[in-house]
């Protein structure tokens, strides 16, 4: 308990400064005092009718998420740890840590904390129309996301990451972007979540190699999958994807729709070969904007390129999209294979090297057939949480 003490004593230290009459980033407002920053589990359990299932909203990377209701009437999204969980130990601590140093419109905001003998919880804003997927990939919901709403939600995303990749105190890359982890608030504004397996870049370093991959498959960069080379690019090719699923409005694999359009990212490269790009777009849209669809559906493609160097960084792809002079260039074939990995055995430590100034952005394979990395994985190497994204 005296780690989660200190933890908490950074926090209150960290968000009085931050609220003592400063504002959010971009301009929010960061509203009230510290007065609720440290919630007794009495409230929360009151607030959530006991951890009730109807009021369960999801389960996170560490535990289940529920809905509660504070008695001055402001409505709460918990995050519960699991008490079994020591994954979901080391992510709540790490997500607590990512939270003080991350202020954002673009970002899920933190309101607070519990830590009541086992018990340790995480007071988020509650974001009243769940998360993206809920929407996009229901047929009978997809209406509600207009493509000027698809486009803003497209422009928000990539703020909040170009935030965490160059305008964060410290880098901060967050590895698991993907549908159910972009929140929508009352107006369908698009705030990134769920930072439990992000990592921390200090100083100057630009990528990790790690024998720890974390992700989801189908969103995750092929050189992390597969060797896990670790960058703010990883970020970039799982935003691309993203992008794709927007537009579409289909998950980025769907064996029902035959072999050629299963893979959401190889029958995107088919159609822009072709000339045909518009056919991606989701048919339930009435309308949309032909340059702005077209402009998505190619800079999908550029995050999603196979060799790490050729994907813009979040800054170009800013400019991309909120200038109308900017030229795409024309990419390449993306990373169709190798977006799953094949690291399954399941271990407690990993092992890291960072490096600042490299300028390799592949990875490079042993003459012999097989690298070390693909060699030591059928011992040793683990998914710290691998969820099917699908």
């Amino acid at each position: 308990m005296g780690f989660f003490a200190k933890l908490f004593a950074c926090i209150e230290k960290r968000l009085k400064a931050s609220r003592s009459g400063s504002t959010r980033e971009d301009g929010a407002d960061e509203g009230s005092d510290t007065h609720g920053l440290f919630f007794e589990l009495r409230a929360l359990q009151i607030a959530t009718n006991y951890f009730s299932e109807l009021n369960r909203l999801g389960h996170g990377g560490f535990g289940p998420v529920y809905k509660g209701l504070m008695p001055n009437g402001q409505e709460i999204a918990v995050k519960k740890l699991s008490l079994d969980s020591r994954q979901g130990l080391k992510q709540f601590t790490n997500e607590v840590k990512l939270l003080l140093k991350t202020q954002h419109k673009n970002l899920v905001m933190l309101l607070g904390c519990c830590a009541e003998g086992p018990e340790k919880m995480l007071v988020y804003e509650y974001l009243p129309n769940k998360s993206l997927d809920y929407f996009l990939f229901d047929k009978n919901k997809s209406s509600s996301l207009d493509w000027t709403t698809r486009f803003k939600i497209v422009t928000g995303i990539a703020r909040g990451l170009l935030y965490l990749h160059e305008e964060a105190p410290e880098r901060i890359i967050h590895i698991d972007i993907k549908a159910s982890n972009i929140l929508l608030d009352q107006q369908l504004n698009p705030k990134i979540s769920d930072f439990g397996l992000a990592r921390l870049f200090p100083g100057d370093d630009t990528h990790v190699n790690t024998f720890r991959i974390s992700g989801t498959h189908g969103y995750m960069a092929p050189e992390y999958a597969m060797h896990g080379y670790l960058s703010v690019k990883t970020d970039v090719f799982s935003y691309g994807v993203l992008v794709l699923e927007i537009v579409s409005g289909r998950k980025n694999h769907d064996s029902c729709l035959g072999s050629e359009k299963a893979d959401l990212l190889s029958y995107s490269w088919l159609l822009f070969q072709g000339g045909k790009s518009l056919d991606l777009v989701d048919p339930s849209l009435e309308k949309y904007n032909r340059d702005e669809a077209a402009m998505c559906i190619q800079l999908g493609l550029l995050c999603c390129q196979q060799t790490v160097a050729e994907r813009p960084d979040m800054n170009s792809v800013h400019l991309m999209l909120s200038s109308d002079s900017f030229t795409l260039p024309r990419p390449g074939k993306p990373a169709i294979q190798g977006r799953v990995g094949r690291w399954t055995t399941t271990s407690t430590s990993a092992f890291t090297s960072t490096n600042a100034n490299s300028t390799n952005t592949g990875v490079t394979k042993a003459s012999g057939g097989s690298s070390f990395v693909e060699d030591y994985s059928r011992n040793s190497i683990s998914y710290s949480s691998i969820d099917e994204g699908r």
